[in-house]
């Protein structure tokens, strides 16, 4: 693994008309950074085709002028194996608050680790994405809302999930012991665009999988993005997938491209590990997610537009990513979201909540649908 020096950033960068609005979100709601603590910038090179430089420059700049002692490093594209990552978090060792602007982030997002224990993963890639709505949002409002429906999810009795396609998925999270075994990152998300996930167990049904299979985060391997010809049915029960239907060749092209992955790993492909759908009404997508499915799969995922769920591998996130657009997710008969539109205020407490945050709820009123993919 090639990693560049830690260098210390002394001076700001060329001065700009104004700091950074997503920036300083960032830095003072979420990371909470203060005067004189150390900042540590995890940057990817700069043609690693994924962040694009001008969103941690920027963060770079807010930081200096909010008088943090800020650091860079450049980040390898990916980290290999497991001695690559101990390596990797050997360099985070020192640092008050680290932030990524880098895809190894994503790959640490569920290891526990004395050098992350104020760390965040940054999924801005652009600075047009962090000084946005986007970026821009209210924080604490989001992760209030976050907290929220993780309540309802792990309470209620029935939840059912849904799509336009013929998505029929239900069931309960069987105990409170399975959603504190499965625990959250242990990486902080700006902007905030998930809640925890749910696990599979106590959860059967049939999920209809259109477009295309994409990877997770956790591990980047070609083909990344397996197109889909035409929707695919994976039949689930608790925690294994059962089978696979429709059209008999792109049944053995999944089966195939399962088979594969999971050879590679040595992990089991037909593990269901969980499941969530994004929160974040102002998250968007400018390209075509078949065209550019890597980018797509690190970002696109906070819309409410998608629900997603962790398969091939018995741990969070797996390896293979399904993507259930529009999705309905019923919760004791409450469509908390709705073809695709979350709506908090159908959350207990959630009317207060954003009587609290009128900007975001004027968000949640009016959410953005670009998302890459059409439907």
């Amino acid at each position: 693994m090639r990693l560049s020096t830690v260098e210390r950033v002394s001076t700001p960068l060329p001065r700009e008309p104004a700091l950074s609005a997503g920036a300083r979100r960032l830095l003072e709601d979420c990371v909470r950074g203060r005067s004189g603590e150390r900042l540590l910038i995890v940057r990817e090179p700069a043609d690693g085709g994924y962040y694009e430089p001008d969103a941690a420059e920027a963060t770079i700049r807010t930081a200096c002028a909010l008088g943090l002692s800020v650091h860079s490093v450049e980040a390898p594209i990916a980290l290999a194996d497991d001695a690559e990552i101990e390596s990797f978090l050997d360099v985070l060792h020192g640092f008050d608050h680290v932030v990524f602007f880098a895809r190894v982030g994503d790959q640490l997002r569920f290891r526990g680790s004395a050098a992350l224990r104020s760390a965040t993963m940054c999924y801005t890639l652009d600075r047009g994405m962090l000084d946005s709505a986007f970026g821009t949002a209210c924080h604490a409002g989001l992760c209030e809302i976050k907290a929220l429906a993780e309540a309802a999810l792990a309470n209620a009795r029935e939840v059912r999930v849904s799509c336009p396609l013929g998505t029929d998925y239900r069931g309960h999270v069987s105990s409170p012991a399975g959603r504190a075994e499965l625990g959250d990152t242990v990486l902080r998300r700006f902007p905030m665009l998930v809640p925890s996930p749910v696990p599979a167990t106590g959860f059967a049904g049939r999920v209809v999988l259109s477009r295309f299979l994409v990877g997770t985060g956790s591990r980047f391997y070609e083909p990344y993005c397996l197109p889909l010809g035409s929707d695919v049915v994976a039949e689930v029960a608790g925690n294994r997938l059962v089978r696979f239907e429709g059209d008999p060749v792109e049944v053995r092209r999944v089966e195939a491209h399962y088979a594969d992955i999971a050879g590679r790993y040595g992990i089991d492909p037909r593990h269901v590990h969980s499941w969530h759908a994004g929160i974040h009404p102002a998250c968007t997508f400018g390209g075509d997610a078949r065209r550019d499915a890597l980018r797509w799969s690190g970002s696109a995922f906070g819309s409410p537009r998608l629900l997603h769920f962790h398969t091939c591998g018995d741990y969070a996130p797996g390896e293979i990513s399904w993507n259930v657009l529009d999705p309905t997710v019923r919760v004791d008969g409450v469509a908390l979201w709705e073809r695709g539109v979350l709506h908090p205020e159908r959350l207990p407490d959630g009317v207060p909540l954003l009587a609290r945050h009128p900007e975001l709820g004027e968000h949640y009123r009016h959410p953005r649908r670009e998302i890459g993919v059409s439907g």
